[in-house]
């Protein structure tokens, strides 16, 4: 009976989580001392992490989580950083070495190029989380701010958790196939040793 109670209070947690997670702007950019958007919701569910730690979501955010929460509005904290006027990356091209640190930093896939070629920034799918412009080393990605603002935040928030969530597949995904090949070299070189000795 015991364990009946616990999985019903982990399926009411997980809801929780999932409903703040839509409230939050989905940028991943880690401002508020997680690893992203759903690792923040889960602080918050679990009482780990205030509500107030989103500097994207901003006041606006802060007031709708404090209302599904039930919980009085907080002023956004400025440890984590200010609320700013959405803005998305772009890469000066001309000044831009191939060098992909920028597309492996990118949570959303939003930049595309090569290595040794230029990069360019699918404007309409960058979250604004600036990830990418620390490890650019000719500092070519400056952020400039959103001229148009997106008619509905939360398909635009909805389209950024997806494409987050693909990536983290793609990546885990990628180490698995890694881990496969590395195994599949080491058994084929233990035989060779085998058939040697």
């Amino acid at each position: 009976m015991k364990a009946e109670f616990s999985d019903i209070q982990q399926v009411e947690i997980n809801t929780v989580i999932d409903q703040i997670n839509a409230l939050l702007p989905q940028t991943q950019c880690g401002q508020c001392g997680f690893k992203g958007c759903r690792p923040y919701a889960e602080a918050i569910a679990h009482g780990r992490a205030a509500i107030n730690q989103c500097p994207p979501g901003g006041d606006e955010g802060v007031t709708a989580l404090a209302k599904i929460l039930q919980m009085p509005v907080q002023p956004l904290n400025p440890a984590y950083g200010v609320h700013k006027p959405k803005q998305v990356a772009f890469i000066v091209e001309e000044d831009c070495i191939g060098c992909v640190k920028c597309i492996a930093a990118c949570p959303v896939d939003a930049i595309l190029g090569a290595a040794k070629f230029m990069h360019t920034v699918i404007a309409s799918e960058c979250t604004g989380c600036e990830l990418c412009v620390a490890p650019c080393p000719v500092d070519c990605i400056i952020m400039q701010p959103v001229s148009v603002e997106v008619p509905d935040k939360r398909e635009k928030s909805a389209l950024a958790k997806r494409r987050y969530e693909a990536r983290e597949l793609r990546k885990a995904q990628e180490a698995a196939e890694k881990a496969e090949r590395a195994r599949q070299k080491k058994a084929a070189l233990a035989k060779k040793l085998t058939s040697i000795n």
